[in-house]
């Protein structure tokens, strides 16, 4: 088994699934029956600075709500994937539209359709609170749970071990 921070270094890209990673498991529903999702705001921070960094970011998620599309617009992310049925032909694209090898790629993911994906990934991850099959699959289980910062936990981990942790943010 290699060890993290070693993989770490080979991150030139991330991947994030929304429900139970962006936004909590848990959500209430509006009344038409779509979820209100919530948004950790020191995730937004850190995918902002991972973007200044010049990291590409790709959101992959098989929910489609325009509030998640807006969130992800507002925070500067441009490679968003809603309604993605199959993650795999999501993240294929992005992965040609940047010329990324799966292997440079740190994808978190928490539930079953984030499997395919997981097992192409060099590093991947999971909040605490992810389905034992992908904690399985991970590299990194963070200690913090889908939606109160788990994003946070790995971005901050990359761009400190790369030198980049809050020198490219735009004041």
């Amino acid at each position: 088994m290699s060890n993290f921070k070693e993989d770490l270094m080979k991150v030139k890209a991330f991947a994030f699934d929304v429900d139970g990673v962006l936004s909590a498991q848990v959500i209430p529903m509006y009344p038409n029956g779509e979820p209100m999702r919530t948004a950790n705001i020191k995730d937004g921070y850190a995918l902002q600075l991972a973007i200044n960094s010049g990291y590409p970011i790709a959101i992959i998620s098989g929910g489609n709500t325009e509030a998640v599309r807006n969130r992800c617009k507002n925070l500067g992310l441009s490679d968003i994937y809603l309604g993605a049925s199959d993650k795999t032909l999501s993240f294929n694209k992005w992965l040609t539209k940047h010329n990324l090898a799966p292997d440079n790629i740190l994808y978190m993911g928490d539930d079953l359709p984030d499997y395919p994906v997981m097992k192409q990934v060099g590093v991947p991850t999971c909040p605490s609170d992810a389905v034992e099959e992908i904690k399985s699959l991970c590299k990194y289980i963070s200690d913090r749970k889908g939606g109160e910062g788990c994003v946070r936990d790995v971005i901050e981990q990359v761009l400190r071990v790369h030198g980049n942790w809050g020198v490219n943010y735009k004041w």
